[in-house]
């Protein structure tokens, strides 16, 4: 494919004008005009960039790209490395934040309610289609221990859980992949169950318990990594390229 073609098909499909960012979408370094090879992966970390290069790719597609919202705009140090191991090996960098995590069927947020067989997938925000925050339900009702190990054996990962003094059964769930532990409140406020987040603050264990909603903090790469994943297997699936996720392991 050449690369507008490239371009053109990712932002159809992944729609970022519809909804305020971070960071700019789309390409953010330009490379070769051909695309044949594809890597998808969370953040372009220099261990991705290195991946991609051995990979031979032509373009590296991530959650979390470069030139975030009150970043220094010089280019040394770290920054530097990165952006100058991509032009030198051609490889173009394309980056999706919040358009990734709120697709309907590739997303972060829909990869997650399939993982964890949640339910009734609608937006968290009440009359925002676009919410980034979502809420669902489980068929039956879960022990807040049942959830708590499912987390931890679908993400392969030690979540961390804050119980209500109430410690009660789990049927409504509202989650938010990545740092989305403010949205913890408005969940609560709708009387939902249970919330997961990649991320914990400090006020999130007082939420938690003074508003009756057990909260579950399963890590932001973790549950970040689905939307990736799944678009390497979309671009099989609909394009004549070649693409595959690789997972830079993150505890975080």
């Amino acid at each position: 494919m050449q690369r507008d073609e490239f371009e053109n098909y990712l932002n159809t499909l992944l729609k970022p004008e519809q909804i305020k960012d971070f960071c700019p979408n789309g390409l953010q370094i330009q490379g070769t005009e051909q695309i044949n090879n594809v890597i998808t992966g969370v953040t372009a970390t220099q261990a991705l960039i290195d991946q991609a290069i051995l990979e031979k790719a032509d373009a590296l597609v991530v959650h979390h790209g470069f030139f975030w919202k009150n970043e220094s705009y010089v280019i040394r140090g770290m920054k530097h490395k990165r952006i100058k191991a991509l032009l030198e090996n051609d490889i173009n960098l394309f980056a999706y934040h919040l358009p990734l995590d709120i697709h309907p069927t590739l997303g972060n947020n829909a990869q997650l309610a399939k993982l964890f067989s949640i339910n009734n997938v609608s937006p968290l925000e009440q009359g925002n289609p676009l919410s980034v925050a979502v809420r669902g339900d489980f068929i039956d009702e879960l022990s807040p221990q049942a959830l708590e190990q499912r987390i931890n054996d679908t993400l392969n990962r030690n979540c961390m859980h804050i119980a209500p003094p109430s410690n009660k059964a789990i049927k409504t769930v509202a989650w938010c992949s990545g740092g989305g532990q403010g949205y913890i409140e408005l969940a609560a406020e709708q009387g939902i169950d249970a919330f997961i987040s990649g991320e914990v603050s400090e006020q999130t264990t007082h939420v938690a318990r003074e508003m009756d909603i057990h909260f579950y903090c399963a890590g932001h790469h973790a549950t970040e990594r689905y939307g990736a994943k799944a678009l390497a297997e979309h671009f099989n699936q609909q394009l004549p390229i070649n693409a595959k996720f690789i997972d830079i392991d993150n505890p975080a």
